[in-house]
């Protein structure tokens, strides 16, 4: 089965555990204001690539993972290709390497047939990476562009079958970062009993010439990145030095 790739990492150190291959697939749903990858938007523009040419990719770099590492599929949404990324984590397994996805939850439902090889794709799934992108609906919509019911649906199906996930926000300012909605994000996050960690990323303009060299408007010029303070504080407000396990 091939897949559209829009590219790999050999050697990712900030998208799961350890030392990743890390491969970015194209497509994404969303059109998030801050998204610094614009260029993965359409699936089409991505390279055909088959899992088997994946795996052997990745295994190339094996001796780096030592104990913790693994294969991170990100995006992009790596969800709008479920079928290839299933095959994929499929034969990953046989190999005995950790799997992990990074996902905005935002094609998640209940309704068939996408629930049906979700489920299917768990079997298969070591960790997940949910960004949950705001808290509050409609602000999330303006964000993103679409509802985050779904997602926070998803993110609480992952606790119902105990599947592990870390949760990442990006932190935005005039955006999501007043203390009002990360203190009800930890309030949501707080209801979940599989978050093994959350991280708070500050927002950045390292994309911003993407959109422009794409032709699109940059939704967020002007706004700078988050001060330390404001990153300490949402640090502090979502306790990002525990889990939600049964100390927190």
């Amino acid at each position: 089965m091939q897949g559209y790739i829009h590219s790999t990492e050999s050697f990712g150190s900030v998208d799961g555990p350890g030392v990743r291959f890390v491969i970015f697939v194209s497509g994404c749903p969303m059109r998030c204001q801050f998204c610094h990858n614009p260029d993965t938007w359409n699936m089409t523009d991505g390279e055909l690539r088959s899992t088997d040419e994946l795996i052997r990719s990745a295994l190339r770099y094996r001796s780096y993972w030592k104990d913790g590492g693994g294969i991170t599929v990100s995006g992009g949404e790596p969800l709008m290709q479920i079928d290839f990324l299933t095959e994929l984590f499929r034969k990953a397994k046989e190999q005995g390497i950790h799997t992990t996805i990074d996902t905005s939850g935002a094609l998640f439902t209940r309704e068939e047939p996408f629930f049906g090889k979700f489920n299917e794709l768990m079997k298969y799934t070591d960790l997940l990476l949910v960004d949950i992108k705001h808290i509050d609906d409609e602000q999330h919509r303006i964000l993103t562009g679409r509802s985050n019911k779904n997602i926070l649906d998803m993110a609480e199906y992952l606790s119902e079958i105990g599947k592990p996930v870390w949760i990442r926000h990006v932190l935005v300012p005039e955006r999501n970062d007043t203390d009002e909605y990360l203190e009800k994000l930890y309030n949501f996050i707080k209801t979940l009993n599989n978050v093994q960690k959350v991280e708070v990323l500050p927002y950045h303009t390292l994309g911003e010439y993407k959109w422009k060299e794409l032709g699109y408007d940059y939704p967020l010029a002007g706004i700078e990145p988050p001060t330390e303070e404001r990153i300490r504080n949402a640090n502090e407000i979502l306790h990002t030095d525990k889990g939600t396990d049964s100390s927190r």
